[in-house]
C-alpha cells in the first residue's frame, strides 16, 4: 500500500505542474512545455492506476489496457473511457514525433486531457 500511495502523490503532484502550465499565457515555449508536462504526467497516472488495479487482482500491462480495465473497476464510464483512449493516442503522438501541425493540435486538448488526468 505505501507503495501506492507513493504512485498516487507522483501522479497528483504531476497534475497539479500540468495545470500550473495551462495557466500561463499561450505561447510556443508554453506548449511545448505543457506537452512534456502531459507526456510524465500521463505516466505518473497510467502507472498509479496500473499499481492500483493489480492491486485489486486485475492485470494490466498497457495505458491501453488500464482504460479498459478501469471501466470494468467502475473507475471510468464508457465515455471517459473514449475520451482516454484518444488520450493515450495523444501521448503516444507526443512522445514518438514531432510535427507542429501536431503540436498545436494536441496543446488544443491538453485541457480536456488534465481534467480526466485530474479524475
Amino acid at each position: 500500500m505505501d507503495r501506492l500511495k507513493e504512485r498516487l502523490g507522483d501522479a497528483r503532484r504531476a497534475v497539479l505542474t500540468l495545470h500550473d502550465i495551462l495557466r500561463e499565457p499561450p505561447s510556443v515555449i508554453v506548449r511545448d512545455a505543457a506537452i512534456k508536462r502531459f507526456e510524465y504526467t500521463f505516466e505518473a497516472v497510467w502507472k498509479a492506476a496500473q499499481l492500483y488495479l493489480t492491486n485489486e487482482g486485475l492485470d494490466v500491462a498497457s495505458p491501453r489496457g488500464a482504460v479498459r480495465t478501469s471501466v470494468q473497476a467502475g473507475l471510468f464510464a464508457p465515455e471517459q473511457a473514449e475520451e482516454a483512449l484518444a488520450m493515450v493516442d495523444d501521448r503516444n503522438l507526443t512522445v514518438h514525433l514531432y510535427k507542429e501541425a501536431v503540436a498545436r493540435q494536441i496543446f488544443e486538448r491538453i485541457p480536456r486531457h488534465a481534467g480526466l488526468l485530474s479524475v
